[in-house]
């Protein structure tokens, strides 16, 4: 099955093999693009790949987005190219896990499926850190169920805020400063960011605990092998959750 993620930044596609993830792909987010161009570059992918469904095989697909714009464009790109419907992971899904959020219907199907992927290699209380174009925490129960979250500014759109905003400030790529207290700018600004959003993660790490109990904690999204490092609560960083999470809703929601 193919697996597609979605997000505001990239776009991953991950093909299974049962519960093994065989190829991955990641590309820019392009609403502009047709649903001629999406079929084209997945069928490509795929027969590069040597994969049977970029030539006629049977595929099953299985999309979360956060994109609404972009939904309707891979939906017919799979319809047309691949032969398949995507099930779109959202409200009528099944998910097998209990949702406890006030509005179900305001919760982004990318949460959702990282808590899904979580909860189902922990089995206990624990936390996601998604380090994407947005920085969010979910928080999962010792039972299993979704209870809420956090969501603040991604690291990434920070720091273009801060450079569009301060005439005298440049941009500095983002990177962890050889030490906290910068004796330039450019060091100062890039220690603010990394270090800054690395106290902000184990902060609401600490934050989610003092309120709920222990916890588990798992990275996951494009900034997390660079922040997860410097971290003193984040345990494990998983690159393919989401991908993980979207198979699993799939799975759960096959005929028997």
């Amino acid at each position: 099955m193919l697996a597609i993620d979605i997000g505001n930044t990239n776009t991953v596609f991950g093909w299974y093999e049962g519960a093994h993830l065989r190829h991955h792909w990641r590309v820019l987010t392009q609403p502009a693009r047709t649903a001629d161009e999406y079929g084209l570059l997945l069928g490509n992918l795929l027969a590069d790949a040597g994969i049977g469904a970029a030539r006629g095989g049977a595929v099953s697909v299985a999309v979360s987005s956060v994109v609404p714009a972009m939904s309707p464009v891979i939906a017919t790109a799979c319809r047309d190219y691949l032969g398949a419907t995507p099930l779109f992971v959202g409200p009528g899904v099944k998910t097998g896990m209990r949702i406890l959020y006030d509005d179900p219907r305001q919760l982004g199907s990318d949460r959702i499926v990282n808590a899904v992927a979580a909860y189902e290699r922990t089995r206990a209380a624990t936390i996601v850190v998604d380090l994407g174009t947005a920085t969010k925490l979910e928080y999962v129960s010792p039972a299993g169920a979704y209870v809420g979250g956090v969501i603040a500014p991604g690291v990434g759109i920070s720091g273009d805020a801060l450079f569009a905003r301060a005439a005298r400030l440049s941009h500095v790529a983002l990177g962890q400063p050889a030490h906290v207290v910068g004796r330039n700018t450019a060091d100062a600004v890039q220690s603010g960011m990394f270090y800054g959003y690395v106290a902000m993660i184990d902060g609401l790490v600490a934050r989610i605990r003092a309120e709920n109990g222990s916890t588990r904690v798992i990275a996951t999204g494009g900034f997390a092998p660079l922040l997860a490092p410097a971290s003193a609560t984040i345990e494990e960083v998983d690159e393919f959750l989401t991908l993980d999470g979207i198979r699993l809703v799939f799975e759960r929601n096959r005929p028997h």
